[in-house]
């Protein structure tokens, strides 16, 4: 068998690569009819292997295991970032191919339209509107026209944002170290501190990616500085956000509001007050490539 599925979770792979895109892999590969997991890595035989395929899931290998694949030559990742798994692929020189831009087009797409909801006040109008007798107590948003947005995160998703919001009169707040001025001129965007962006924007938006630097970096006293009826947005990554802080905060202000794509954990233990809080809107990360847009997905990997 010279390719196989390797991913912790069996149901993404017959999702992602269902409606005859694992058939089309077969019919020009020898696949390995199980699909291996961290759990079966070790008692399988891939010595022969060429190719890898995989998706949300993927295991992290020690460079031991991937040199149990000496023929390896390329892995296919039909999801997101690859960073969390590839350094070890990349030391054995591992060609790796993601749909990291793919997914990056369903999220910029997710979070345009929670932008537009949230500064026509959408979430606090639905949450304050529950009877007959409440319809003219809800409150109402400013609207799109002039106000301030803010991105934390000048990624693929972060800039794919910034061109779906050039349609609307808005100021684009950046909030990106590795934005360099001249970018921010060319996007036609305004650099701002981590600070800033909260204290300033009606909306902020998160696409931080989960890495050693960034753990923990948006804290109380961000989501503390906040304006009134501000909305935070999180389609990045949970483990950014100090969420025991974020919680404190919501509690304490309920004209904010809070829409999360992604936590830490996911889902959240029973018992998480993220169930409970009126004013935090969960979602099961689904902010990325899911049904169709795996098909673009899938042509982005290969």
């Amino acid at each position: 068998m010279d390719t196989v599925f390797i991913c912790n979770n069996p149901h993404n792979v017959e999702r992602v690569y269902g409606r005859g895109r694992r058939e089309r892999i077969e019919a020009i590969c020898r696949v390995h009819p199980e699909i291996v997991s961290r759990e079966t890595f070790d008692e399988i035989d891939l010595s022969d292997v060429r190719w890898v395929f995989s998706t949300w899931g993927m295991p992290e290998l020690s460079v031991e295991q991937i040199a149990r694949m000496p023929k390896l030559e390329a892995l296919f990742y039909a999801a997101g970032s690859v960073k969390f798994f590839a350094p070890p692929f990349l030391e054995r020189d591992v060609r790796i191919f993601g749909a990291w831009g793919a997914n990056a087009v369903a999220v910029a797409d997710f979070t345009l339209g929670q932008i537009l909801l949230a500064t026509k006040g959408y979430f606090r109008n639905q949450r304050d509107f529950v009877d007959r007798t409440s319809y003219a107590k809800p409150q109402l948003g400013i609207g799109n026209f002039e106000e301030t947005v803010a991105l934390i995160g000048a990624g693929m998703v972060g800039r794919m944002v910034i061109d779906r919001l050039r349609p609307f009169d808005l100021v684009v707040q950046v909030a990106d170290p590795y934005l360099s001025d001249e970018d921010a001129q060319l996007f036609a965007v305004e650099r701002v501190s981590l600070e800033d962006a909260f204290r300033r924007a009606l909306v902020v938006s998160n696409h931080a990616p989960n890495l050693p630097a960034t753990m923990g970096m948006i804290q109380r006293s961000h989501f503390e500085s906040m304006r009134e009826h501000a909305v935070f947005i999180n389609t990045g990554r949970g483990a950014t956000v100090d969420e025991e802080a974020m919680i404190a905060v919501l509690r304490e202000r309920p004209d904010l509001t809070a829409l999360l794509d992604v936590m830490d954990p996911e889902p959240p233990i029973d018992g998480s007050p993220f169930y409970e809080l009126p004013n935090a809107h969960l979602t099961n990360h689904i902010a990325g490539a899911h049904g169709r847009l795996h098909d673009r997905g899938i042509h982005g990997a290969a």
